[in-house]
């Protein structure tokens, strides 16, 4: 009886000391770890982690240099014999101003035929007009909003009706915010910068494809070196941007050889954006010329009828890529040598100061009146071009 008494005892111990659920899952993890297809795994895992630095650096070694000189000698033939794009049908969203505008004025001096899109019909009338007056031989207008699915379905359906083919597809059409994501309202209120920079150029995409694919066309999409560049106060258009180049990079593959895409990838150039108009921490479009020169601050402004005319003909040679300006590229390649340099840098400039009115760059600018020389005439403010 005192053994059994023992016994119980003991078992009754053991209940009430059982490992824990941390411990028992420790062992499963351990045993899921040791199955055959783990070990196969860690073994294939470690020999590529072994391999993959040697094979790259040899292979890049090896083909890079004729690769880089087959790009070479293409890029000559593509400069001699450029397309040519008379008669043929171009759609452009956003075209009421800025990029967009100046990109239908490109097209419209080479006799191609446009359909201009935008939600501000008034505007685009006079875009039109000019188009006309310059060379194109047709031009429509179509009021639309590209954030909605609809909008852009029926914007496709017009183009296609009006001169049933389409060539190119530019979707340019964008918003940007500024203001810090912790500023918001209602979070909910910034979420036209990806509705329309992201999603309107997905719904356009989806709808002229196989008008595309028909003809051979190409796409242009206008993303952003704020893709890469973290700039603060940015972070959704950034996001935005970021995601319209993966998504044309993978269409780019779906596409294959059907359809040519261009994507443009421009710093900051003469728009809205630059002359301070831009949705705010409460999701309202407004005009702040401090807070766009606490943003843009000591970054040269490009004109945008110089980048609009670099990037038509860099997309008539069939360009897969082009930054405007230029020198935009080294960003590029320090976001990825020196990715740290760039946050510091951005950090000092952009959000140094008591307030975000009181920056650096910001400090630079009041204090040298560097603005009468980075900024073109039309995106200063009413006091500089009063001095």
């Amino acid at each position: 009886m005192q053994y059994l008494s023992i016994t119980v005892t003991s078992i009754s111990t053991y209940h009430h000391h059982s490992p824990p659920s941390s411990v028992l899952q420790f062992h499963s993890d351990r045993s899921i770890s040791h199955t055959p297809h783990a070990v196969i795994m860690d073994l294939v895992n470690g020999f590529l982690n072994l391999a993959a630095p040697p094979f790259t650096f040899f292979t890049m070694l090896i083909f890079l240099p004729p690769w880089i000189f087959f790009k070479f000698c293409l890029g000559i033939l593509r400069t001699i014999f450029p397309e040519v794009v008379s008669g043929k049908v171009v759609l452009i969203t956003g075209a009421s101003s800025g990029i967009g505008e100046h990109l239908a004025y490109e097209y419209a001096s080479r006799g191609a035929c446009l359909a201009l899109s935008a939600r501000r019909e008034d505007r685009l009338r006079e875009v039109a007009d000019r188009c006309r007056h310059i060379g194109s031989p047709d031009v429509i207008v179509i009021r639309a909003d590209v954030s909605n699915a609809h909008d852009c379905k029926r914007m496709l359906d017009q183009t296609i009706h009006h001169f049933n083919r389409l060539d190119h597809l530019v979707n340019n059409a964008g918003i940007s915010q500024i203001c810090m994501l912790e500023e918001a309202d209602d979070i909910t209120n910034l979420r036209p910068v990806m509705d329309i920079n992201f999603w309107g150029s997905v719904y356009t995409t989806k709808f002229a494809a196989p008008h595309l694919r028909n003809c051979g066309g190409r796409i242009i999409v206008l993303s952003s070196s704020a893709s890469w560049i973290p700039l603060p106060r940015m972070s959704l258009y950034n996001a935005s941007k970021a995601a319209v180049a993966q998504f044309y990079e993978t269409m780019r593959v779906e596409f294959g050889s059907d359809v040519k895409i261009t994507i443009v990838t421009p710093g900051f150039i003469e728009s809205e954006l630059t002359q301070g108009k831009f949705l705010s921490h409460q999701g309202k479009m407004v005009v702040d010329y401090d807070a766009r020169d606490m943003q843009v601050n000591l970054s040269p402004v490009e004109k945008v009828d110089r980048t609009a005319r670099a990037i038509v003909k860099q997309v008539l040679r069939g360009e897969r890529y082009v930054t405007e300006p230029a020198w935009m590229k080294m960003s590029y390649v320090w976001k990825v040598l020196w990715p740290e340099a760039v946050e510091w840098v951005n950090h000092v400039v952009n959000m140094s100061g008591e307030s975000g009115h009181d920056t650096l760059g910001k400090k630079f600018m009041d204090m040298t009146g560097a603005q009468g020389v980075l900024y073109p005439m039309s995106i200063q403010s009413s006091e500089m071009k009063s001095e």
